[in-house]
């Protein structure tokens, strides 16, 4: 079983390639499974934190030994925040190919602001990327950016899995509108946009200003976003 471990930001189309591959017929979805961790061992208050604690477990060690258990599929996609994998031992990462996404932090940031008003760089996820990029390097992960899956999203999409040694499917290309049964209970808070979506498409909301008080974040962001974003696959 090949086990893709998607490290990304939040708001970086992460939930958008996750549908993507659920239309695989080889492949299961996982939502976020470090979430209950992040949200346990941080303490950090999220929307829909107590449904994600009774939702699922945050125990990591539980969490690893059921993915790596999994023998139900020939690919197991792991859609993970980068800021989840923290206060864990991350030998795993060696057992999985590694995916990186990214987005332009000025877009990334103004997006999550709608939702938590005062990112930190914590939140946003870029210098934990570039961390656990540097991790795994000797790996070669792959990284994306996605103002280039937007651009050709079947042209990117079989580039991908040419790379991760997989087969491309044309159902990749589209879903349903209204979500997905792996969807996480966060899904109500930040899932908005692609639930009305069916396919990988530019968002009005990409163009909002970003907030006068995340302006120091996004300059700080932009130095880890270059580095990222200077390996990732073109169409």
């Amino acid at each position: 079983m090949k086990i893709i471990n998607l490290i990304s930001g939040p708001r970086n189309l992460s939930t958008a390639l996750m549908y993507s591959f659920s239309r695989r017929p080889d492949t299961t979805v996982i939502d976020e499974p470090f979430y209950a961790h992040y949200l346990s061992t941080t303490g950090i208050d999220h929307p829909g934190r107590e449904d994600t604690l009774k939702f699922m477990s945050a125990d990591i060690n539980e969490v690893l030994s059921n993915i790596f258990s999994n023998q139900r599929c020939e690919v197991l996609f792991l859609k993970n925040m980068a800021h989840h994998h923290q206060q864990m031992k991350l030998d795993f990462l060696e057992n999985m190919t590694n995916l990186f996404l990214v987005r332009n932090p000025h877009q990334l940031i103004a997006s999550f602001a709608q939702v938590i008003e005062n990112p930190t760089m914590q939140d946003i996820g870029l210098e934990k990327s570039w961390e656990l990029f540097n991790i795994v390097k000797r790996q070669n992960p792959i990284v994306l950016d996605s103002a280039e899956i937007l651009k050709d999203p079947k042209g990117l999409l079989k580039k991908l899995c040419k790379k991760l040694q997989i087969k491309f499917y044309d159902e990749m290309l589209s879903w349903k509108k209204g979500g997905i049964k792996e969807d996480g209970p966060w899904a109500k808070f930040w899932y908005k946009n692609v639930h009305n979506s069916n396919g990988f498409t530019k968002q009005k909301t990409s163009s909002r200003e970003l907030p006068k008080n995340c302006q120091s974040l996004y300059i700080e962001s932009l130095k880890y976003y270059d580095k990222l974003s200077s390996n990732s696959i073109t169409v």
